[in-house]
Parts: C-alpha cells; sequence; structure tokens
C-alpha cells in the first residue's frame, strides 16, 4: 500500500508546525516530498522519519546529594 500524500499545511499540522516551516524542510531540502508539477506533496512516512531522526532521547543522570555538609 502506497503512503498518504500529505499537503503542505497537512504535514504542518501532524508536526505543530504552520505551513513556512515545512516549506523551508522542502527548500534544503531536508524532507523528502513529491512534486506533482507545481503541487508539492509530503508522503505521511517522510514526516514520520523526520521526527524520529530528529528525536533527542533523554539522558538519565544520577543526582549529587544536596544538602549534604562536606
Amino acid at each position: 500500500m502506497a503512503d498518504r500524500l500529505l499537503t503542505v499545511a497537512e504535514a504542518g499540522e501532524m508536526l505543530g508546525t504552520g505551513e513556512r516551516f515545512v516549506r523551508r524542510l522542502i527548500a534544503e531540502r531536508r524532507i523528502r516530498y513529491v512534486k506533482l508539477g507545481h503541487p508539492v506533496r509530503i508522503p505521511e512516512s517522510a514526516v514520520a522519519e523526520y521526527v524520529d531522526a530528529h528525536t533527542v532521547e533523554p539522558v538519565r543522570r544520577i543526582r549529587a546529594r544536596y544538602g549534604k555538609a562536606a
């Protein structure tokens, strides 16, 4: 089954951003897209790949003991 092709507005909505940010990603070729003549569409999987690639995992640190006199 083929990916659903999203409009720039739909991709922005999925990312929680505006159309301008998605258009900048396209212009900088930081996200996959399909050019259908003048209109541009973004495969749904490309949005998921972008999110996965830019997800930062938390670092678990052991906290120092606060308030302990030396």
